[in-house]
């Protein structure tokens, strides 16, 4: 008789509930689903993977979670969302091989890490990249919408009690909008745009085709494409190629009036930049739920600007988003463990 396969040691680093690492073990059989819920902070909300910032491990159950980490052939999560602890459990496990983020950013954290090239070659890193399209798409569209029907000023003349001569609003089958970056949340963005009649360009690095999409514009055409569209979708990742993209040379040449949202990072937009170019109407309204900085600084003039709308990082999140990401890494390990190309792999150059 042949001895049975030993599994893969998969230790989930973050608090993740019981049901869900149920969940991996039915996807994947070949899985050893390793946690240990005493010494995982509590969650506060849904995704909340840093978990309860009052929670203190006593020096016996960081020796537990240290111990624990560092058995694993892959990590479900980064442990504890600490790019420090990332590094020092790479260093003292050298038979580590994957490790999936609950982030779809989460190459920022692998490049804070600042692990040698030896263990960025030796580890296959992915992300939650693409987990988060739908609801990031939605929020997208809102903003869209949001800023075509001009939003700040049915409020502002609701909270003044003014009824207003009737004025026209922007209609989105009328609209062009450019989608930069046309991954996972683009590429929903897209089909969403599509749907209600739009015509839709995105950004391409690739110049491959993408479903919804009428135009494809290289990057390095970004300054002549804002001038002919209506509202500019923003979904990149934070690289040193995408920091401030969207910057004064993009803001100087859009068409007056165009819509901007981010779903993507703070760092694409140079907030610098955009404040002027909302003050002089080259961008009418601005819908963003992320930030150069976060929290965002109470100073900023972001949050009192009347054209405003200042999302909390949260557009993303959803009850169904923990789910999403068991599934995606019980898909992954399957694609590992049967030799197959995994989802969402972390260009360890770039980081993204």
């Amino acid at each position: 008789m042949t001895e049975p396969e030993t599994k893969v040691r998969a230790v989930v680093a973050v608090p993740l509930p019981e049901e869900l690492c149920r969940l991996i073990e039915e996807r994947e059989p070949r899985l050893e689903v390793v946690r240990d819920h005493s010494v995982m902070p509590p969650m506060r909300g849904p995704a909340d993977w840093t978990g309860d910032p009052a929670f203190v491990r006593s020096p016996s159950q960081q020796e537990a979670f240290e111990s624990m980490v560092d058995s694993a052939d892959v990590l479900f999560g980064i442990p504890d969302v600490d790019p420090a602890a990332l590094a020092r459990t790479v260093a003292a496990n050298p038979r580590l091989r994957w490790v999936m983020t609950t982030a779809a950013g989460g190459g920022s954290s692998i490049k804070a890490a600042d692990l040698d090239r030896e263990a960025l070659d030796r580890i296959v890193f992915t992300t939650s990249a693409g987990v988060h399209g739908g609801t990031l798409a939605e929020f997208a569209v809102f903003s869209v919408l949001a800023g075509a029907k001009g939003l700040p000023r049915l409020l502002a003349d609701q909270r003044a009690r003014t009824w207003p001569e009737r004025w026209e609003m922007r209609q989105v089958d009328e609209m062009t909008v450019l989608i930069v970056g046309l991954g996972g949340i683009g590429s929903e963005c897209a089909r969403r745009f599509h749907a209600l009649g739009a015509e839709v360009w995105g950004t391409t690095r690739s110049g491959q085709p993408v479903d919804g999409v009428d135009r494809l514009v290289p990057l390095d055409e970004l300054v002549d494409a804002v001038r002919n569209v209506d509202a500019i979708v923003v979904t990149l990742p934070e690289t040193a190629q995408t920091r401030h993209l969207i910057g004064a040379d993009v803001l100087a040449a859009v068409r007056p009036g165009v819509i901007l949202t981010n779903v993507g990072r703070g760092s694409v937009i140079d907030e610098a930049a955009l404040l002027p170019a909302l003050d002089d109407g080259r961008v009418a309204f601005a819908a963003l739920d992320v930030f150069e900085q976060e929290p965002l600084d109470p100073a900023s003039p972001l949050w009192t600007h009347p054209n405003v709308l200042v999302s909390p990082h949260t557009a993303a999140l959803s009850s169904k988003e923990e789910e999403r990401i068991a599934r995606r890494f019980a898909d992954n390990a399957t694609r590992l463990l049967d030799g197959q190309e995994l989802r969402a792999v972390v260009d360890t150059v770039e980081f993204y």
